[in-house]
C-alpha cells in the first residue's frame, strides 16, 4: 500500500553544522593527541564515561598510553549485590515500574577504596590514568575527558545481552535492564556528568564501535551553543512491535524488508541524539546534554523555572497502519505517579492523526452507565486468559480521519485501534502507561506484555464517559485569531487539564510566529516542505520536510514559516506545541 504521491525527504539522521572546529577520529590518532597533553612528570588523565560505554574496547587503547598507574573506577564502586540490595527499593519486583532515584554517584562508591586510589595518585611518579564512570571523583586532576553515549545505544547495548552498570544481569529480561537504566543508572549519571561538564577538555564520541571520535571541550560547548540559537531536530529511532504498522517505512525512509515499524521518538531530547558536524566529522551525543547544560536558553525562564533541566513536551508516532490495535490504557494523575513513582508530573498525552484508512477507531473514554467493578472483574479474568475482554462494552469507539486530534489527559482510558498514524503530543514521562488490556498477545521477546490493572483502577476517572468525551476530548477545536500571515490559526489541544497547548496553522505565504520566551516543538503535518527562517537573519534558513519534528529553542524569538520547495505556492499545515 502507498501513503503518499510523492517521494519523502524525511531526514533520519539530522546534522547540525558547528563552525570553527575540527574532530580527531580513530583510537591511534585519539591516542596521539592525549599523549601531547601530558606535559609535565606526575600527570593525572581523568577519563570518565557514561554507563554504557564499552569499556572492553576503550582501556585497552588508552592503556598504550603506557601509564605508570591505572585506577579503574569500576573497582572503586561497591560490589554489584550489595548495589543491587541497596537499590530495592527502586528497583522493585515489577518489569516495568521503578521508583526514581534522586541520590548521586557516591552513595554507591566504597569510600574507603576511592581514598586508597587518592593516596596512590599521590605517590606515583608518571602518567596516571584513572578510567570509568565517576573518574572525576579523584577532584585533582590535569585532564578531563569523557565518553559519552547515545541513551538508545545503550538501550540497543542493554537488548543486546550488556549487563547494567556493577550488575551481573546479562540474561535479564531487557524490560528490567531498562528500568534500572531509567529510575536509577541514567539520573545518577546525568548529575555527575552535569557537575563536571564545563571542567572537561575532550569528549569521545564511542557509540559505534571501534569507531571513536574525539572534539575539544570548547568545541561541544561551541555545538551547544549553536544548537541553542537555532531550530534544530533530534535524531529519531524507530522499533518493531506486534502492533507495528507500515506507514513509516515509506515516510520516513527505513528498511522496506523488516516486518513492521511500531513507533519512533522524533523530538524526545530526554531519549534522542543530537548529531553536531565538525569540518565534515559527523559526532553523536545526547540532546540532555542540551537540556542539562542550556535550560534556560532552550526552555524559557519561566518553563525552567516550573519543570527545571527537564524536556516536557514529547512528539512520538504510532503507527498501526496495517498493523493492530495498541494496548488498551491509562495514565496515573499527578499526584498518583508523584506518591508511587517520585516524579513530579504525569504522562497527559493526545493522538494527533497525520493519517488513517477507512474505518480507522481511536478507543477513548467509558460509555454511560457501565459498572467500573464489573469492568476491572473483567479485565483481571482477561488477563488471566479465563475469558476475552470485551472493550466495546466499556469503552467508546471513534471515527479517526486525518487531522483529527484526540485529547487524552491522564486517567482517561484510550488506545489507537489498528489503521491510523498517530502523532502523539504529550508530556515527557512516556514510560508510565498502565496497560489494562494487551489483545490477548505477547510481545516480540515471546514473554507476555506487562499488564497493570491494579496501578489502573486506581487512576481511572470514572465520570469521563461518553458525552464528557465527546464535548471535551474529541475535536475540541477552535479559530484563534491570528496576525501573523496565517490562512488559518486553530486551537487544537490540550484539555484544561493538561499543561500543553497546541495550535495548527495552515499556511500558504509567509507565517510570522514568536517564541514568547518558551520553547516551540512543531511537526509539518501537511505538505512536502517547509521553511523556517529568522525574521533578523540571526540563523540561516531551516528547511523541514512531511512529518519532520523540529525544536525552536525560546531564546529564538522571531521565526517565520513558509511553503518552500516542492509545496512553493502550495497550502500547508504545522502543529505546534508549548507550554501555556
Amino acid at each position: 500500500m502507498t501513503y503518499l504521491d510523492f517521494k519523502s525527504k524525511y531526514d533520519k539522521y539530522p546534522t547540525t553544522k558547528v563552525d570553527s572546529f575540527g574532530a580527531i577520529c580513530g583510537y591511534e590518532k585519539i591516542i596521539e593527541e592525549l599523549r601531547k597533553t601530558v606535559t609535565k612528570e606526575n600527570f593525572v588523565m581523568a577519563v570518565d564515561t557514561y554507563p554504557g560505554v564499552n569499556d572492553e574496547e576503550v582501556l585497552p587503547q588508552l592503556e598504550k598510553l603506557e601509564p605508570a598507574l591505572v585506577i579503574s573506577m569500576y573497582d572503586i564502586f561497591k560490589d554489584g549485590a550489595t548495589i543491587t540490595e541497596q537499590l530495592k527499593y527502586q528497583l522493585t519486583d515489577d518489569r516495568v515500574f521503578g521508583n526514581m532515584y534522586y541520590g548521586k554517584i557516591t552513595d554507591f562508591i566504597d569510600m574507603d577504596k576511592l581514598e586508597d586510589a587518592k593516596k596512590k595518585i599521590a605517590e606515583t611518579n608518571g602518567l596516571v590514568l584513572v578510567y570509568g564512570f565517576g573518574a572525576y571523583l579523584v577532584e585533582t586532576f590535569d585532564l578531563a575527558v569523557y565518553l559519552d553515549m547515545a541513551r538508545w545505544e545503550i538501550q540497543m547495548r542493554l537488548r543486546g545481552g550488556k549487563s547494567n552498570y556493577k550488575a551481573d544481569n546479562e540474561d535479564e529480561d531487557a524490560l528490567r535492564k531498562f528500568k534500572r537504566g531509567y529510575f536509577i543508572e541514567w539520573r545518577v549519571a546525568d548529575k555527575h556528568k552535569l557537575k563536571y561538564f564545563n571542567r572537561v577538555d575532550y569528549f569521545i564520541d564511542t557509540n559505534k564501535a571501534g569507531e571513536p571520535k574525539m572534539i575539544t571541550g570548547a568545541a561541544l560547548q561551541k555545538g551547544l551553543d549553536t544548537i541553542i540559537s537555532k531550530p534544530f531536530r533530534t535524531v529519531p529511532y524507530f522499533d518493531p512491535g506486534v502492533w507495528g504498522g507500515q506507514w513509516m517505512k515509506e515516510v520516513c525512509n527505513l528498511d522496506p524488508s523488516k516486518d513492521n515499524y511500531a513507533w519512533s521518538f522524533d523530538g524526545v531530547p530526554e531519549e534522542n541524539s543530537i548529531l553536531l558536524e565538525y569540518n565534515g566529522i559527523v559526532l553523536e551525543f545526547p540532546a540532555m546534554d542540551v537540556v542539562l547544560n542550556r535550560p534556560k536558553e532552550l526552555l524559557g525562564p519561566q518553563v525552567y523555572a516550573r519543570f527545571g533541566a527537564e524536556f516536557p513536551i514529547r512528539f512520538d508516532f504510532l503507527d498501526t497502519m496495517e498493523g493492530g490495535n495498541l494496548s488498551l490504557q491509562v495514565h496515573p494523575l499527578t499526584e498518583y505517579a508523584k506518591r508511587q513513582f517520585g516524579i513530579s508530573y504525569t504522562q497527559d498525552e493526545s493522538y494527533y492523526i497525520l493519517d488513517a484508512v477507512e474505518g480507522a477507531k481511536v478507543y477513548l473514554g467509558l460509555k454511560e452507565g457501565i459498572n467500573s467493578e464489573e469492568m476491572i472483574s473483567d479485565l483481571r479474568s482477561a488477563n488471566k486468559g479465563e475469558i476475552t475482554f470485551d472493550a466495546e462494552k466499556y469503552i467508546n469507539v471513534f471515527d479517526a480521519k486525518k487531522h483529527d486530534h484526540f485529547l487524552i489527559p491522564a486517567g482517561t482510558c484510550h488506545c489507537s485501534g489498528s489503521g491510523a498514524m498517530v502523532l502523539e503530543i504529550s508530556a515527557t514521562p512516556y514510560i508510565f502507561t498502565f496497560k489494562l488490556w494487551d489483545w490477548g498477545r505477547v510481545g516480540l521477546d515471546g514473554l507476555p506484555r506487562p499488564v497493570h490493572v491494579e496501578h489502573g483502577k486506581e487512576v481511572i476517572q470514572w465520570n469521563r464517559t461518553t458525552k464528557w468525551v465527546e464535548e471535551n476530548l474529541v475535536n475540541a477545536t477552535y479559530d484563534v485569531e491570528d496576525k501573523g500571515g496565517s490562512k488559518r490559526v486553530e486551537h487544537t489541544g490540550l484539555h484544561e487539564l493538561e499543561f500543553i497547548e497546541t495550535r495548527r496553522y495552515t499556511i500558504d505565504e509567509v507565517s510570522y510566529h514568536s517564541t514568547n520566551n518558551t520553547v516551540n516543538m512543531l511537526n509539518l503535518v501537511q505538505g512536502k516542505e517547509a521553511i523556517v527562517e529568522s525574521t533578523d537573519g540571526k540563523f540561516e534558513p531551516f528547511v523541514v520536510h512531511y512529518a519532520e519534528t523540529f525544536i525552536i529553542p525560546a531564546n529564538v524569538g522571531e521565526y517565520t514559516i513558509r511553503p518552500y520547495g516542492l509545496s512553493e505556492h502550495e497550502e500547508i499545515k504545522v502543529i505546534k506545541a508549548y507550554v501555556r
